[in-house]
């Protein structure tokens, strides 16, 4: 038992100094001016899972560079609009509450950064893994959520927001291989402890979805 733990520890140690070996590589192009710049324009539609079930439609563009043919870092922004549907209550002339149906609508910002990891030549079709991760704002007064088991309200504060993406990536060209369209499967998380439902303060949003790109 002594040994497997000892030989695990020297398996991690060798990996993260392997990663850390190649922390300069990917450093140095960006300090020296030689890092390729890369631009992405995304659509993205997400359906609500779970509680609380919120649609989103939205568009973000990520700006950085491309540190190696397998690695992207870059930093981004966007606009969507959420959007749910579920019942409400209003009071009638009795001064009785009733289940109606209620769709609320609301803007979102997100910012974050963006990393992304491509599996295969870049010259043909290849594979993709991307996230994002950062904070989003519901803009304005603060976002109800409705669907699923109830509604909750989300703050107008800072959210977490990761929305990690697995997709595949045509290059327009053979000529031009850089231009590419890309198209993923989407799941994306808005949470953060300054909201409110019945139970607690701590309430998310899960989606998933379908990302349609172009990056240059």
């Amino acid at each position: 038992m002594g040994a497997a733990m000892l030989m695990s520890c020297i398996v991690s140690q060798a990996q993260f100094y392997e990663i850390a070996n190649q922390l300069p590589q990917l450093i140095s192009p960006a300090l020296s001016g030689n890092a390729t710049y890369r631009g992405v324009v995304e659509l993205s539609g997400t359906a609500g899972v779970g509680d609380n079930r919120t649609n989103f439609v939205g568009i973000s563009t990520s700006q950085g560079f491309q540190y190696s043919t397998w690695f992207f870092m870059g930093v981004g922004a966007g606009i969507d609009v959420a959007t749910s549907n579920g019942p409400g209550d209003m009071l009638n002339n009795d001064n009785v509450y009733y289940p109606t149906n209620t769709t609320n609508t609301k803007a979102m910002l997100p910012l974050f950064s963006d990393f992304r990891f491509n599996i295969g030549s870049q010259d043909k079709l290849s594979a993709f893994i991307d996230l994002k991760i950062g904070a989003a704002w519901f803009l304005g007064d603060d976002y109800l959520a409705l669907g699923g088991d109830g509604c909750a309200l989300m703050g107008n504060g800072a959210q977490f927001y990761l929305k990690p993406q697995l997709g595949v990536r045509i290059p327009i060209s053979s000529s031009k291989p850089k231009q590419a369209v890309n198209i993923g499967l989407t799941y994306q998380l808005i949470t953060s402890n300054n909201n409110w439902n019945w139970y607690d303060n701590g309430v998310s949003l899960s989606s998933l979805g379908l990302t349609l790109g172009f990056e240059w």
